[in-house]
Parts: C-alpha cells; structure tokens; sequence
C-alpha cells in the first residue's frame, strides 16, 4: 500500500482564498509544511481579482503584491446621471500571476495540480489518483457549488480582455458604467485598462436568476466596444461566473450542512461581502490571521475557521439589509438609482463600505435623506428573504473562492 504523504497543513483548493493562505503560511510561518492541491492545472483558474488598496489590512499589501497583475491611482464609474473620479488606488490580481507566486512560494513537490479531492477530512485528503495526504490540518478553500440555508440574488458576469487595433485611451479603471441598456437586474460593465492596446472588459448583472447566456454575453461585450469605437483584433482570454449575493439566511444550518468538519475558507466559509459578492479583503485578512494560531490541528483549525466565519457573518448584517433593499424595492431595471446615489456619498465612506468596515455614522448616512426607492417597497422587502441560494450550481467553483 502507498504510504500517505504527510504535512502540517493541507489547502484544498488553491484559488484565491487558498492561494493567500498559501502565501501567508510561506511568508509567516516557513517552519511548516503546507501543501497545496488544486484540481485545475493552473491555480486558481481563470480569474482576475480586483480590489481597492485600501481594503487591505496591515501586511496585506505585502501578502498580496507578488500576484498583483496591475495597479492604478484611482478609479471612474458612471451612471446616467452622474459620473465621477476617485482617487482610490486600484489593483488586480489575475489567475496566472497568483499561479506563479504560490509556485514560487511553496517548496517543489508542495502543490499539486490538475487533481482533484475526493474525501476531505480534518486531518487527510484523498486525491482522485490514490494517493492521500496526511495533515495536522485541512482547510478546505475550494469555493461552493451552493449556499444552502442562505437566500439573496446573483451578481454574473462574463469579461474578454480585448486586444485592439488602436489604443482604447482610457488611462484609469472604470469600475461601474451603468449608461448601458438595463435588463435581467441592475446591469453594468467594468473595464480594466492592462495596456494601451489591451483590455479587460466584463458585463455583469445583478439578477435574480443565476442563469447565464454566454453567447449573448459575447455580443453584448463587441456591441460595448464597439459603441467605444474600440477595433478589437481578437478576444486573448474569457471568464465568466455566477457570485452570491447574500439579503439572509441560517449561518447555524449552513455550517452544519458542509461535509467532511475539515475548516473552510473563502466562499467556502461565506466570507464574502453580502452585497458586491466581493471576497478578496476577508480571504487576506483569514490568511493572515491564519498565521497567528498556534494549534493549527485538525479539530482545532475548524473551531478557528468556523469562530471567524460566524463574526464575519454576524459583522453582515447591515449589508444584507442593503441587500434586500436592493432586491426587493427596486424594479430591476432602475435598481441602477440605488448604485448611482451610493457613488454620491464621501468617498471615504465608499472606500470603508467595500472593505466591509462600514462605521456606524456610514450606514446612518447610507440610510439618510430621500430613498432612491418607493420608502414602501423598501420596508415590505426587509420582511422578504430572497430567493434560495442553495441551487447556485457550478459558477461558485474551484478557483472562485
């Protein structure tokens, strides 16, 4: 019988939230054995991050840096009526620089790829070609085909990045460009500038459904770049996904539903913001408080995992109110309204609310003055819970923790 191969902790699923706890146990705590598996060839996907330096806490600049694809000193959104500059600066991590720094992180032989696990327990992993790991502890990172116990909406997307003829002249993201035809939910697209010749460019949906049209999708982006008077030459990359958009649910019942009692992380863990289904602040700061513990055993690792996924859950409450103010007040064709009103606020407030680190004077001035939705359907919709998340399907997998 082949002997397991053993470890001090087993990361399961090497996506985002896996591959920062990688980084962090490389960068922190070089005494131990940690060994990474991810069941695509390259770790974590196909997926560009995005994030606001200000999200990150401290020695999360540094945790992040060497999977940063391309930074920007501020940021665009528009929306009918109202378009802005913020000075935030703004970076991206894509699947292939995350690939390259978690390689060059871990010792040879400590990641394994294009494997996939088929038992995941607190203390082992057994792959699909045999062989098994034997750990002092597992965290299981490899995102969540369902969100049972939970209800809300979906944010879906599809981004190419788009080679051009010609330079497309935007110098900055821009992060929100509601001037888009509205349908299936609050639509937008979001454009990253990689090159002058090269960008990323993303149709994405808050809807009600998770349902996605990838060739509609296709057309909708050549019909945005073309409006742009963008040439496109080709479509160098594509990615598309379906990401939970949380207005309530039973954290109890969802913990108890996850199988195997190893510790979760990332999407896995439901740490992800409730509303922008935004997930890269709370995979950095789980990473590196990771690195603090001194037992990272197997039964002790998931006491851990699951005391900061019940804060963090705890910690959401207030965004999930939005949540389903925005889902259940608005009509979803003007639940742009919302959106363009928010992008109002301080921008220090706008900065706080995406880290998840709104203070209390944020959500008093969130809530204040005249509602961009009928003040009625906003009080029925705090009553409503949203449609059942736990049948979210494949969007949610692998690399998208």
């Amino acid at each position: 019988m082949m002997q397991p191969e053993t470890c001090d902790l087993a990361i399961v699923g090497c996506g985002l939230a896996g591959g920062l706890v990688a980084l962090a146990m490389a960068r922190h705590r070089p005494d131990l054995r940690v060994i990474a598996i991810e069941r695509g060839e390259i770790l974590g996907g196909d997926h560009v991050w995005s994030f606001f330096a200000s999200d990150l806490p401290e020695r999360g600049d540094a945790l992040v840096a060497p999977a940063v694809a391309a930074r920007w000193d501020g940021y665009e959104v528009h929306f009918p009526g109202r378009s802005r500059d913020l000075a935030a600066p703004y970076r991206s991590i894509t699947s292939r620089k995350l690939d390259s720094a978690v390689r060059a992180a871990l010792p040879a032989g400590c990641i394994i790829s294009g494997v996939e696990a088929t038992a995941v327990t607190p203390a082992s992993v057994t792959l699909a070609d045999g062989r098994t790991i034997a750990a002092g502890g597992v965290i299981d990172a490899r995102g969540a085909h369902a969100l049972p116990h939970m209800a809300g909406g979906w944010q879906k997307f599809m981004g190419q990045t788009l080679r051009l003829a010609a330079p497309h002249g935007l110098e900055r993201p821009v992060v929100m460009d509601a001037r888009v035809e509205q349908m299936d939910g609050y639509r937008f697209v979001y454009c990253l500038p990689f090159s002058p010749t090269e960008i990323f460019v993303e149709d994405t949906y808050y809807s009600d459904t998770p349902a996605l049209d990838l060739p509609l999708l296709r057309r909708r982006i050549a019909d945005y770049a073309a409006r742009q008077g963008w040439q496109v030459e080709s479509a160098a990359y594509e990615e598309a996904g379906v990401l939970p958009v949380i207005a309530a649910g039973d954290f109890a019942a969802f913990w108890r539903a996850g199988s195997g009692g190893a510790a979760r992380a990332g999407t896995r863990a439901a740490l992800v913001h409730p509303l922008t289904s935004y997930s890269l602040p709370d995979a950095v700061r789980f990473a590196l408080h990771l690195t603090t513990l001194d037992n990272l055993s197997g039964s002790s690792l998931e006491r851990a995992s699951h005391a900061w996924a019940a804060q963090h859950w705890r910690d959401g409450r207030f965004y999930r109110m939005l949540t389903r103010m925005l889902f259940g007040a608005a009509r979803p064709e003007a639940r742009w309204r919302v959106l363009e009103r928010f992008y109002g606020l301080p921008e220090p407030l706008i900065e706080r609310f995406y880290a998840g680190r709104s203070t209390l004077a944020d959500k008093l001035r969130v809530l204040a003055g005249k509602p961009p939705v009928p003040v009625s359907a906003a009080m029925a919709s705090l009553i409503g819970r949203g449609r059942p998340l736990a049948d979210l399907g494949a969007g949610l997998g692998g690399g998208a923790a």
